[in-house]
Parts: C-alpha cells; sequence; structure tokens
C-alpha cells in the first residue's frame, strides 16, 4: 500500500499531461493522519466517461459506532443507509462540486429516496466502516487538472468523511431514529403472518405523495391522516416504539371500493410500496405489507415465452395452445392473465390490483354480455371466477381496488370503503346488497383455479453480449436495463423504487445463467441466487467493489427474466 504522500507526487507529476495519465493513481493509499484508506479501483479514460471508483475503509478505531447500531441485520442495513446519506450531505457541504471538463471534480454516492435499502454504497462491521462512491477526475479539456485534484482527495475528501463516518460527529438521536424505525418496521412485517394479516396501515399515517414523480410525503396541513376504522383495529407491539394501532387488512379477497378521488388508489399505492421500510418522516413508517405481495397489471405489447394461461384463457380461435402460450406483443388480457401465473409461479402470495390498470374484459363478463356471447365463444374466463379459487386452491389472497362492478361482491371476503380518504368497513353493507341485489350472472370458472407448470430458462438465451464486448448492461432508468442488444422494459413493473435495483437485476441476470442447467425451473434458479446473496452479500451477482446495487426481491428479478425478448423456457 502507498502513503497518501505518494499520491500527492503523483498528481504533481501528470499535471497537465493527457487524461489517460491518471491511470497511474489507481491503487490504495494510506491518509495516516486522516486515519482512513483511500482506494482508487477504477480510474475513468475520459472526462465526459462514466467517473471513477473509490472507497474509503475506515476502522472502528477512530469510527467508534457502538456495536448496537449495527449489531443485527435490521440496524446493520439501516446504519449503512444513514450513513451514505449523510456522506451525500458532507458532500454538499464540503465538496466544490463540478470544475473543469466533463463530470470534473463532482464527488457523488448512490444516494437513498425514501426507501430504507440494503445497499453497497457503505458497510460496517465490528473492524471498519466502508463507503463507496464515485469521482468526476478534474481535468481542463482533456489536460489533467493536478491541483483540483489535490484539493479533492486533501481537502475535501478528508473533511466529508470526518463529517459522515465518525460516531461522535453525526446527529446521534436522528441516527437511532433510523435504526429504530427500520426495526420497527421489520418486526411489524414479521407479525402479519403470525396474525393472518397480508398488509397493516397505521393510524396517523400520511399516505398521499406530493406527486406523481415526487415521493416525499405532502404536507401533513393538506392531508387527511389515516385513521383504521374500529372494526379492523389492530394492535402490534414493537419492540422500540412500543404499542402501535392501525388496520389490519386480513388474508382472502379485500376490495377497495369508493368513490373517483377518494384515496382507493393512493390506498393500494401505500400496500403495494409497504413491502418496504420507509425513513422517519416518510408518512409510512408503519405501513407493512407481506414482503410476497405483487402488483399486477395489464401489460399490452409484453412478450410471453411459454406461459400456461389456461386457467384464464383457452378455446383460442385456431386451436391455438394456452398451456405453454407465447407471444411478441400480447393483449391486454393476455398479459394480465400471463403476469398472474408468473408471479403465482414463484411464490407470490398476494395479489394487488387496481381495475384502473387491468383489462376490462379480463376483471369481468356481466350476464348481458354472457347472454350475448356464449361462454364456448370466450376464450376469457374472467379473474372475478378465479380469484376466489386462487385463495382456497393455493392460499393467494388478493386485493383490489374495484369502483366499477358490484359483482365482485360476492367473491369479497372483506370490503373497505374510502370515503374523502378515510377507511370504513363495508363488508356488512355489501353482504346485504348481494342478498337484495341478484347478480344473475353464471360463474365461468370452474371447479378448481388449475395448474401452475415449472418452467425451465435456458441459459444461451440470457445473451448480455453486444459487439465485441462479452457483457453489455446499462441501466437506463429505474425501468428500463439495457442488455445486450435487447431492451428490458419494465415500465408496468410497480413496485421497483430505485435504479440500483434495476443495476442490480441486470446483473442477476447474468449471474443466473450458473444454475440454468436445464433440470432447475424457474423458482429453483431464483432460490439459489438468493440463497447465494444471504450467504455472500449483494455484491455476488457482479462487480465485488460495486458501490450501486440496491436489494432486491425474486419477483421483480422474474418480471426481468420473463420480459427479456430472448428468453427461451423449457416447459
Amino acid at each position: 500500500m502507498k502513503t497518501a504522500d505518494a499520491l500527492n507526487q503523483i498528481l504533481n507529476r501528470i499535471d497537465g499531461k493527457g487524461y489517460k495519465a491518471y491511470k497511474d493513481i489507481q491503487g490504495s493509499y494510506d491518509f495516516e493522519e486522516d486515519g482512513f484508506i483511500l482506494h482508487i479501483d477504477y480510474v475513468q479514460g475520459d472526462p465526459f466517461a462514466a467517473p471513477s471508483k473509490a472507497r474509503v475503509i475506515l476502522p472502528q478505531d477512530i469510527a467508534r459506532f457502538p456495536d448496537y447500531t449495527y449489531h443485527n441485520k435490521s440496524r446493520e442495513v439501516a446504519n449503512r443507509d444513514f450513513i451514505t446519506r449523510r456522506f451525500s450531505d458532507a458532500i454538499k457541504k464540503h465538496s466544490k462540486g463540478s470544475r473543469g471538463s466533463g463530470k470534473s471534480g463532482k464527488i457523488s454516492i448512490d444516494l437513498p429516496g425514501q426507501e430504507i435499502l440494503e445497499r453497497t454504497s457503505a458497510f460496517i462491521n465490528d473492524d471498519d466502516v466502508e463507503i463507496r462512491f464515485t469521482v468526476g477526475l478534474p481535468a481542463f479539456g482533456r489536460k489533467i487538472a493536478g491541483r483540483e485534484a489535490k484539493n479533492l482527495f486533501f481537502n475535501e475528501l478528508p473533511d466529508i468523511v470526518r463529517d459522515s463516518l465518525i460516531y461522535e460527529n453525526l446527529d446521534k438521536q436522528a441516527l437511532q431514529r433510523h435504526i429504530e424505525t427500520n426495526e420497527d418496521a421489520d418486526a411489524a412485517r414479521d407479525i402479519l403472518r403470525d396474525n393472518g394479516l397480508i398488509a397493516f396501515i397505521a393510524d396517523r399515517s400520511i399516505l398521499p405523495r406530493k406527486s406523481g414523480i415526487d415521493p416525499r410525503p405532502m404536507p401533513e396541513d393538506e392531508v387527511i391522516p389515516f385513521e383504521s376504522p374500529d372494526s379492523m383495529r389492530w394492535e402490534l407491539e414493537l419492540p422500540n416504539c412500543g404499542t402501535i394501532t392501525g388496520m389490519g387488512i386480513p388474508e382472502g379477497i379485500s376490495l377497495i371500493v369508493g368513490g373517483g378521488f377518494h384515496g382507493k388508489s393512493t390506498l393500494l399505492n401505500a400496500v403495494e410500496e409497504g413491502i418496504y421500510n420507509h425513513i422517519p418522516g416518510d408518512g409510512r413508517e408503519f405501513v407493512v405489507t407481506d414482503p410476497a405481495a405483487i402488483k399486477i397489471r395489464s401489460e399490452d405489447g409484453r412478450r410471453i415465452e411459454r406461459v400456461d394461461i389456461s386457467p384464464f384463457i383457452n378455446n383460442l380461435p385456431l386451436g391455438k395452445s394456452t398451456e405453454a402460450f407465447s407471444s411478441d406483443d400480447a393483449s391486454g388480457s393476455t398479459s394480465q392473465a400471463a403476469n398472474i401465473v408468473e408471479a403465482i409461479e414463484v411464490n407470490a402470495r398476494v395479489l394487488l390490483i387496481d381495475e384502473d390498470t387491468s383489462a376490462t374484459n379480463f376483471m369481468i363478463r356481466d350476464q348481458r354480455m354472457q347472454k350475448l356471447i356464449h361462454k364456448n365463444e370466450e376464450p376469457i374466463t374472467p379473474f372475478i371466477d378465479k380469484v376466489k379459487q386462487a385463495y382456497h386452491d393455493l392460499k393467494v389472497s388478493t386485493i383490489l381496488v374495484m369502483g366499477g362492478s358490484g359483482d365482485y361482491f360476492d367473491v369479497a371476503d372483506h370490503v373497505i370503503g374510502m370515503n374523502n380518504y378515510k377507511p370504513e368497513e363495508l363488508t356488512e353493507q355489501a353482504k346485504q346488497i348481494n342478498r337484495e341485489v341478484e347478480t344473475k350472472r353464471r360463474e365461468e370458472g370452474g371447479e378448481h383455479f388449475g395448474k401452475i407448470n415449472s418452467r425451465r430458462p435456458l441459459a444461451n438465451s440470457i445473451r448480455p453480449e453486444k459487439g465485441k464486448k462479452t457483457k453489455k448492461i446499462k441501466t437506463n432508468s429505474k425501468h428500463s436495463i439495457q442488455f445486450g442488444t435487447y431492451n428490458i422494459d419494465l415500465s408496468s413493473v410497480e413496485q421497483l423504487v430505485d435504479s440500483s435495483q434495476t443495476t442490480a437485476i441486470g446483473e442477476a441476470l447474468v449471474y443466473a445463467k450458473k444454475y440454468m442447467d436445464g433440470n432447475r425451473n424457474m423458482n429453483e434458479i431464483l432460490d439459489q441466487i438468493f440463497r447465494d446473496i444471504h450467504e455472500k452479500g449483494l455484491t455476488i451477482i457482479g462487480n465485488p467493489k460495486s458501490g450501486n446495487y440496491a436489494w432486491f426481491r425474486r419477483f421483480e428479478l422474474a418480471c426481468a427474466l420473463n420480459r427479456l425478448r430472448s428468453l427461451t423456457i423449457q416447459q
């Protein structure tokens, strides 16, 4: 390992030279006076290219984080999230920012959003604290700006490290609250299954967001805090904040009903994001959902590869099979059917559905349409005739926003009415309406849900190469991956919340090939991947020094795999 002075000498020597001379600084340096080790792992070849990658490791002898701030997985993840945010704050305080050409002088880190996710931007253990970040090495034109680089490494970086990675310099109460909020949310989610619940929304939660592109909460004086109806109120005992109350949604089929603009979709959106923990002040800190809940919608144009959608669609014209259905341009109904079957295939326990993003002909066929178009002329068995079977046969619950069809009262176990953003239980009223108003529609779903076939993805269909590059993966946004020559469109995978999740998923698709031996099915491959992640950490899927991976679920990985247009399945 070189000394910090050696880095200083190299920067003096290459000052004013061509940009590629920056390659000389790659390596490790002991900043003894500041107490940390700087690793420059990757040096960009051009000031306009992707920035250089670096890590700082600070011994716990200096950082001095108490072990209770990271002694279990929940606290460790929260701590790592917290110091990532503080490192970003310190960058804003101490860094001069961009200077010179391209990304020159810009220090940045993989900044989290409203969620607390396990990510590879920071690590903490009994020995040390590690932070991973990027830096645009300064240049004027394509000439090295050595003095600017020296200021960045020897003045700005030590101040940033001092403010963010040393316990005594942090807001200890804020860190404690961050850790305890995360731990309590994990505990609340663990309580759900023990009590037959699939979701819990705490009283006084703030569910509305500022906008469709701003996930921060609306100001409290502009919203109506959530308040559970008495008949659905539960108490949860949490390790740090004690007893909280809120609305519990039981297993089975639950409808969310109400007039337009009264908060139905807002409630469902909060539930779908309840698979994640949220930062203090988000308003949804104690909105928690079964981690195996997945949002389902129609998805016109998506590719489907050998999915058995026969529980919902069969008897297609020209005798086309639906037991191994494939399409390069699926319709709304076939895509929604495939999305449900694919989710159940990889062990989803809860389906979250909003009628606004569903195919109408997939959701319902009323009495008049049944009379006009006989069942033997209609390939689609609507969801209303399968939702109960999914629960009884497969133990898959459903939460459904429904404002347009009272026929769903027949299959609902629980009905939640939203009135001016306030929930009320309307189950008994819905049952009374069932008794008074006969539906007259005929059930079309048969006796059972139908089979869920195992599918075996083939490794040679996962093609990340492009041109001369054996692996070309680029995250265009949190909903788009450039994978080799293919673009994976994840715009309908609504529970992705961070582009670093998408980055990790792109790498995991390549990692998955090692388990695609023609014998393992989709579930077995996913089990093995997540077993490896649990045992060896998130970086096992790709670059072991990466600082921009965030935790993802098996469901979103399966969604990406199923939408890869080169995928070949053996059924």
